[in-house]
């Protein structure tokens, strides 16, 4: 046959038991097919770079004109003597993996160890935690169902409008399970998540490329909620009185140590007694946010450690009620407690927040408050011969001055054997840490493993 025409396409007749097919005397490897059913299809046929045949089907006629079906096929085949093959690159397409498929598999491969995250080490069951549930409740629910191939950052950027909107909020489930709201802050870190899982399936060849790469993530302003002098005492006397009225005592006592301590919130719950040492005023936490840290502290928080009753042989410091876990309802506590005092958005962080800012009052560094959070420990320790032991005055200074705050009408326990200057005096200005005489200071941290 010649040239494929209107007329040529219109008078070829479709048999009933198989497909006819004819190809354009010009344009090797361009052709029209009729089905048995009728339906005509125009298409082209080569050879890729493998030597293996392939048909890829342009459109339908009536949707296409031969002379559009001519221009389409010649870029094709144009491509294909470039080496390409646009029949695969079709084929993986449409059977390209979803994002479902890549949220699922990141999450199995996570779980079993074999994607390292922060600081080169497995990603931490926590941090799983979080990212199942970003994506469980809003990234498959807006774009599970989409092909990774086929994602544009215009796609991603709406699914974090939407999330912010909260279009993707849901109610407080039965049984356990908080409920999400949606806002600026969550739909922000869902896109973290969704860009980091999507750059380890990169990574290791799972999808040929990250949409993800470049999008812009909503500014979220920082938390600067923290409790003033007044607003301290106030939960103090509160706590006080709830512990009269039963309020649960692990609770309250979990509510302490982090304002005297400045440790987050699970730092506190999964606390394990064997990693307190009373001699060497400091926790040694075999993992952390940040990984393995030595964490300073003041007498007032080492009374409130050692002032909690042990039960049925448990390793935490705050054990659960019942099983081998440690307590968990801490939270609950905490908003009951701020209800009755009248404060209002009073989280853990909130707590850590306070810890830090009592910090920054009483002159201290952001060097030595950093330290004190477990920021940037190995930058800090390698800088400062002495800092261990600074971090142990600051510690002892920001908790003493909390408990006065709290106003506690428990002891506050033996004397500080750490003595300098600014303590000497109430009412002596509060004095940076560079600013202490350290010859006077005994204490030894050169047991601390690196």
């Amino acid at each position: 046959m010649g040239k494929i025409t209107k007329r040529a396409v219109d008078a070829l007749q479709a048999e009933p038991d198989r497909d006819v097919f004819v190809w354009d005397a010009e344009l090797r490897g361009f052709g029209v097919r009729a089905k048995p059913s009728g339906v005509k299809t125009f298409l082209i046929q080569y050879r890729n770079m493998e030597g293996r045949t392939r048909r890829l089907v342009l459109g339908q006629y009536g949707v296409l004109t031969p002379e559009s079906a001519r221009h389409l096929a010649r870029k094709k085949l144009t491509a294909v003597a470039e080496g390409a093959d646009p029949a695969a690159d079709r084929q993986g397409v449409r059977v390209g993996m979803s994002v479902k498929e890549v949220c699922d598999w990141y999450l199995e491969q996570a779980e079993a160890g074999r994607l390292l995250g922060r600081n080169r080490r497995p990603i931490k069951a926590s941090t799983l935690k979080s990212d199942r549930s970003r994506i469980e409740t809003h990234i498959k629910p807006l774009v599970g169902v989409r092909l990774v191939s086929r994602l544009t950052l215009h796609d991603i950027e709406g699914m974090q409008a939407d999330i912010a909107a909260g279009k993707s909020a849901r109610g407080r489930k039965k049984g356990r399970g908080g409920r999400s709201t949606g806002g600026p802050g969550v739909a922000s870190r869902a896109i973290s998540t969704l860009r980091a899982l999507l750059g380890h399936a990169t990574r290791v060849g799972v999808i040929s490329k990250n949409p993800a790469e470049g999008v812009r993530q909503l500014a979220v302003g920082s938390r600067k909620r923290r409790l003033s002098e007044d607003e301290i005492r106030r939960l103090g006397r509160v706590m006080r009185e709830a512990a009269a009225e039963g309020e649960h005592p692990t609770g309250l006592a979990a509510i302490r140590l982090m304002l005297l301590t400045g440790f987050r919130r699970m730092e506190v719950l999964g606390l394990k007694r064997p990693w307190f040492s009373r001699s060497d005023h400091c926790i040694r936490f075999p993992d952390t946010k940040s990984g393995e840290q030595v964490r300073a502290l003041g007498e007032a928080a080492m009374d409130c450690i050692e002032a909690q009753p042990t039960r049925g042989g448990s390793v935490f410091v705050f054990p659960a009620d019942w099983g081998d876990g440690h307590f968990i309802g801490v939270v609950r506590v905490l908003d009951r407690v701020c209800r009755k005092a009248k404060l209002g958005g009073v989280t853990p962080h909130v707590l850590r927040h306070t810890f830090a800012s009592v910090a920054g009052d009483l002159g201290f560094s952001e060097l030595t408050i950093a330290g004190l959070l477990g920021h940037s420990a190995h930058g800090v320790t390698q800088r400062y011969v002495h800092l261990d032991t600074a971090l142990v005055v600051a510690a002892d200074r920001v908790s003493m001055e909390i408990t006065k705050m709290l106003g506690s009408e428990e002891p506050i326990g033996k004397p500080s054997n750490i003595e300098y200057v600014a303590l000497q005096r109430e009412d002596a200005a509060p004095q940076p840490v560079e600013d202490f005489n350290f010859s006077s200071l005994t204490i030894d941290f050169t047991h601390r493993q690196r």
